[in-house]
């Protein structure tokens, strides 16, 4: 296949586009061309602007996984308008030069989060939920879902509600080991809030997964089947780099030092990936001590 991605630079993206490159033509649009080709290697071709396009005739398939990072920085005015344009823009921009094809890409798969839920507690949530708590990443994922179902008809869309994706080369884990390396890694806030995570490995085979089989389509939770609170979750990842993890951020000093943002970590959600399942899609870590220690174990000395 002919595969064109947006945000193939990304953590996720690039170990995609490791992967596809190998069995597939992969062409991968950055802003930053040159330091895309070392990064990615030069059997993928990089291209900087979509509007190079006239149209996807040459593609088969475009992964959309495009998007400022949404917990980098607090949520200034500014901020929200980089997070939303930059996955609004570029999923309206593809729709468009899809319906100016003469001939598609035959497969769409399009980057949402779990995020579109919004807080939701204790509660398990699938993909047939529909009681969303309207706050700012519910709105940044509805527009961007809503802008990818303007697809043409004989266009297959999956779109990926991505949870949080573990791994030591990017994502939250990677900023969180530092602190925790030192001792002083802890809970947030209560520590009772859900979060609904993935090992690197899984998400690649993931998107594989959907675009290689072709009775997938609609909305895909993609998220590992045993969500954790956070309070597990700080126990998993002390004992695994066997320090304490004791050092809790309250709510107050969340709120202080990360404004609105804050509210990802207050608040969470427990997804589970029903349809993948439904599919027949096995995953390589379902648990997360497993997880963590396949991403964080040491080396065996002799």
């Amino acid at each position: 296949m002919n595969i064109l991605i947006t945000g193939g630079t990304g953590f996720i993206g690039s170990a995609l586009t490791k992967h596809l490159k190998n069995q597939h033509k992969v062409t991968v649009l950055s802003r930053h061309p040159s330091s895309a080709q070392k990064q990615l290697g030069f059997d993928v071709k990089i291209i900087s602007c979509l509007n190079d396009l006239n149209d996807l005739d040459p593609f088969d398939a475009v992964i959309n996984l495009a998007g400022e990072p949404i917990a980098n920085k607090r949520w200034s005015k500014r901020q929200k308008s980089r997070i939303t344009g930059s996955r609004w823009h570029i999923t309206s921009t593809l729709v468009q030069l899809m319906h100016t094809s003469n001939n598609p890409p035959s497969i769409f798969l399009s980057g949402s989060a779990i995020g579109i839920y919004g807080r939701q507690g204790n509660e398990t949530i699938d993909e047939s939920f529909t009681d969303h708590h309207d706050e700012f990443s519910h709105q940044i994922c509805q527009r961007w879902e809503e802008l990818a179902e303007g697809k043409p008809d004989n266009v297959r869309l999956c779109i990926m509600r991505t949870g949080i994706v573990l791994g030591t080369k990017g994502g939250a884990l990677k900023r969180m080991l530092p602190p925790f390396r030192f001792g002083l890694g802890g809970p947030l806030a209560s520590g009772e809030q859900y979060m609904s995570w993935i090992h690197i490995n899984d998400m690649v085979k993931a998107i594989i997964f959907l675009l290689d089989h072709p009775t997938a389509n609609g909305v895909f939770n993609l998220t590992a089947p045993s969500p954790c609170t956070n309070q597990e979750f700080t126990d998993a990842l002390g004992k695994q780099l066997e320090r304490p993890a004791e050092f809790r951020l309250p709510r107050f000093l969340l709120r202080l030092l990360f404004g609105e943002m804050a509210d990802l970590l207050i608040y969470g959600q427990r997804v589970v990936p029903s349809r993948l399942h439904e599919h027949g899609f096995h995953f390589c870590h379902s648990r997360l001590d497993e997880a963590l220690a396949s991403l964080l174990a040491r080396p065996k000395t002799k």
